[in-house]
Parts: structure tokens; sequence; C-alpha cells
């Protein structure tokens, strides 16, 4: 019986996908994690017309702080620019479109809140 329990146990953790990985459909990808300290990023790319949409999300449950929010593109800064959480969830969106340039394309985003130096960095590559 604990053979059975235990395999079973086995079993369930192991069709549970890993922290942070989930699947945006329509080829796309999604990975979303943590903060250094109590925000949350999600980094979502996706196919657009023979180029890349890559959206990058903080949520910090505070409005009005600012981030400095820079995405990478394969190594290369493809975007550098400041944030300003907003709405009643206290969260910032940015949205680019980046092009395809043909095999696997790496994605880089950091934020950096301006008042408590808290920082996020998701990767993700489609």
């Amino acid at each position: 019986m604990k053979k059975v329990i235990a395999a079973l146990a086995l079993a369930g953790m192991l069709a549970v996908a890993p922290a942070g990985v989930a699947n945006a459909g329509d080829d796309g990808v999604s990975r979303q994690g943590s903060c250094s300290g109590s925000s949350d990023w999600k980094l979502e790319l996706s196919p657009d017309d023979g180029g890349l949409e890559v959206e990058f999300e903080v949520d910090q449950n505070v409005v009005g702080d600012r981030w400095r929010v820079k995405v990478r593109h394969d190594g290369d800064l493809v975007f550098n620019g400041i944030r300003r959480t907003q709405g009643a969830s206290g969260s910032f969106e940015l949205r680019i479109v980046e092009n395809d340039r043909g095999g696997a394309d790496r994605f880089r985003a950091r934020a950096r809140n301006l008042f408590t130096n808290e920082v996020c960095v998701g990767a993700a590559t489609i």
C-alpha cells in the first residue's frame, strides 16, 4: 500500500508543470515568476503578422511607482524606458513587436522599481 501511495504521489508531482512555465497558445510562450520583493512578473511571446509580439507585465499592487524597463532580443537592447504602475491592480504592461530573426528568438525583460529598487527579471524563448 505504501508503494502505491508513493507512486501516485510521484506521478502527481511529475504531472504538474514547472513553476513559471505556461503555454500562451497559438504557438506562443508565457513565463511568470516572482520579483525580488512582493511583485510578480509575466512575459508572453507570440507570433504577430510575421513578427513577434512581446508583452511584459509587472503586478505590484501599488499605484504610481515608476519602473525602469529594459527588454533584450538575442542580447540586443530593443526597449529602454520608464513605466508607471496604474489602475486598480497597480501594474504596468509593456507591449512591443519585434522582427522574427528566424530560429529561436530569446527575450529577456528586466524592470527595476526606481523608489524601492525591487527587481523583476524574466526570460523566454520562442
